[in-house]
């Protein structure tokens, strides 16, 4: 940080097991890479290559080096994963991410039928090798999951060799764990962290009042993930309290009831 200042939140320092921030890139250029890197590149823990974007990136294998030179996990989008698997290609999945030299994965059913055990079968295959991410809920919006569900398969895929799992919402924030308005289907969030530890999910929260909601129920050191590359800086402003919809979150309460006040008295 480039100065100090009281009642700011510890965050957790590279690498991280907590506070971990995702990047969607959905298609940088070189240049755009390079920027994001320049600008967020010790805030930026994992870099996901969305969907199938990787297949018509120009310049992929240079891509993939220059994050993972400055220390950014890159892989490939969970939608290509379930690609492959549709096609019988897993193989050629594997041989696709050792030739771009990556050490994690996602493991996703977002968009094709798969059975609970096929799924942690290739999480535990996969596990032996890389870092695996794996992804619940569904992609299609209408399809509602019961919290024990969603609580069922994240922790059996916790327990199959996930080093987190991913709290599906796409990059539109408006299906798995959000109602197509945006807003939390806080019900269901309460019931996954009855039963499953905050630090094992990476929550997708694309748009700034998802961030906002998460980081004021589980504080600064949350998992967020599909967050955009121009709004990496803007989260941690918000994580940090240096913002307005989280200002008053690590103030005395003394303090900020009094600072309240004084503005509704204005």
């Amino acid at each position: 940080m480039n100065y100090s200042m009281t009642h700011i939140p510890a965050r957790s320092a590279q690498p991280r097991e907590d506070g971990v921030t995702m990047v969607m890139d959905k298609g940088l250029s070189m240049r755009q890479a390079e920027d994001l890197i320049e600008v967020s590149g010790a805030l930026v823990d994992l870099v996901k290559l969305g969907f199938g974007t990787s297949m018509v990136t120009p310049k992929l294998k240079e891509k993939v080096k220059l994050f993972q030179k400055a220390g950014m996990r890159v892989y490939l989008g969970g939608t290509l994963f379930e690609a492959f698997v549709a096609r019988g290609m897993v193989k050629d999945y594997r041989k696709l991410v050792d030739q771009l030299g990556l050490d994690t994965v996602e493991v996703s059913d977002g968009s094709i039928n798969m059975p609970a055990k096929e799924k942690c079968k290739y999480i535990t295959d996969l596990a032996k090798h890389y870092t695996v991410l794996s992804e619940v809920g569904s992609k299609e919006s209408g399809i509602l999951i019961s919290p024990a569900k969603w609580v069922n398969m994240m922790r059996t895929e916790l327990d199959a060799g996930s080093w987190k799992v991913i709290a599906e919402a796409r990059e539109s924030g408006t299906v798995g764990i959000y109602r197509p308005s945006g807003h939390a289907h806080t019900a269901l969030v309460n019931r996954i962290l009855a039963k499953v530890a905050s630090k094992d999910i990476l929550w997708e929260a694309p748009q700034k009042p998802q961030q906002v909601w998460f980081i004021k129920q589980l504080g600064a050191n949350v998992n967020l993930g599909n967050i955009a590359p121009d709004e990496v800086i803007a989260l941690e402003t918000l994580r940090l309290g240096l913002r307005g919809d989280t200002f008053f979150q690590y103030l005395p309460e003394q303090v900020a009831d009094k600072l309240r006040q004084v503005k509704s008295e204005s």
